[in-house]
């Protein structure tokens, strides 16, 4: 298994007392970092708005600080290290007391975190650990390696593979190889399925059979981008798919992936019905909630983002009373200078039955979003 786990880690999470203060930024996080007008100063870096979910995420967190009194700084960094660094610069420098950061590369901002340590900033790595620095002072995230494995049983119940079903066809997809968590959304579905590709249950017509957990990236699609996921589908179904033989299954870690395959999908004259392929996702999101609904996506992996964010919120509190934040591991996020100190919350499956119960009773989407 992926996680590494260090033992007799202990946590000094004591942190400076702030005060609120009344100023706030415009809704749309646009302009400079937010001025020093008071001791509530949080800086919100998220890696794009091409996602559905950073924009939920960085506007949802934003609001309910500002409705808490704080000075707030949200910035979009289009997916470009280089300028989510200088955006990070520019909330130090306006004064940004705690910073949340989505990154977009964890490896890229350990010079970057050195100012914030310089001016006694708070670091929170929100649902992306950074990685290479010490100056990382928690991470809120949900249990990554959890959303892998609820996508590898799901695989595994749908396929009967336990009862010795097979074989079925299958191609898997991992994440972007800059971003820490797919390694962990990857290792906990090939956990449970690579046994079943030792076995012959599983076959992988395009080679692109990782030989174990560490070698994820050489299947990572870069950015996370549905076209880069798509062009790679279409190569594997032009190459490897000739004379009838269909796909059966598309392990794809994520919502963005899957829009992209199903879409290969499509021009290659797959449609929706009892051939038609299981795909799994992660994330909800309105156009794959729909692709549920139309049988061209077998299930996402729910993230209830929203509670992050409420999390996020909380520890900022606690940072600004000077109280002890709670967290709940202290052991599997080794970012190569420390064990930072987590919180993790748990995911949960959503397949077409669950979609009102789950996701629009709750009021995490509309139903005209997703078209009922």
């Amino acid at each position: 298994m992926l996680k590494k786990i260090l033992t007799g880690a202990a946590i000094a999470a004591l942190a400076v007392g702030l005060g609120a203060c009344s100023s706030t930024r415009p809704a749309d996080g646009g302009g400079d970092a937010a001025g020093a007008s008071g001791d509530c100063n949080v800086g919100i870096a998220m890696p794009t708005r091409s996602l559905e979910r950073w924009i939920n995420d960085g506007e949802q967190l934003q609001k309910k600080l500002q409705d808490a009194g704080c000075t707030v700084d949200l910035q979009y960094a289009d997916n470009k290290t280089d300028q989510q660094i200088s955006q990070i610069q520019n909330q130090i420098s306006g004064g940004a007391k705690i910073l949340v950061i989505a990154a977009i590369d964890g490896s890229t901002l350990g010079p970057v975190l050195e100012e914030a340590k310089s001016q006694n900033a708070t670091v929170i790595a929100y649902d992306r650990l950074i990685n290479g620095s010490e100056n990382v002072d928690y991470y809120a995230t949900f249990d990554n390696y959890k959303v892998g494995t609820l996508q590898g049983q799901y695989i595994e119940e749908q396929l009967g593979l336990k009862d010795g079903k097979g074989p079925f066809n299958l191609e898997p997809f991992a994440g972007s190889p800059d971003d820490n968590n797919a390694k962990f959304f990857f290792a906990g579905a090939w956990d449970v399925l690579q046994p079943y590709v030792e076995k012959g249950q599983l076959v992988v017509p395009s080679g692109k059979s990782p030989a174990n957990d560490d070698a994820w990236a050489s299947i990572g699609i870069q950015g996370w981008a549905s076209d880069k996921a798509q062009a790679e589908m279409d190569n594997r179904l032009s190459s490897f798919y000739g004379d009838g033989k269909k796909v059966n299954v598309v392990l794809s870690p994520n919502d963005s992936l899957a829009i992209g395959i199903e879409a290969s999908l499509k021009s290659a004259g797959y449609t929706a019905g009892a051939e038609y392929p299981i795909i799994t996702g992660q994330d909800a999101d309105k156009a794959n909630v729909k692709a549920i609904l139309d049988g061209l996506q077998s299930m996402t992996v729910w993230k209830d983002t929203r509670a992050l964010g409420d999390r996020v919120f909380t520890m900022i509190q606690e940072i600004k009373d000077g109280k002890e934040v709670e967290v709940n591991d202290t052991k599997t996020y080794d970012n190569g200078k420390k064990v930072v100190p987590s919180y993790l919350l748990t995911p949960e499956v959503v397949v077409k039955d669950d979609v009102q119960s789950k996701l629009i009773d709750s009021g995490f989407l509309k139903a005209s979003d997703v078209g009922l």
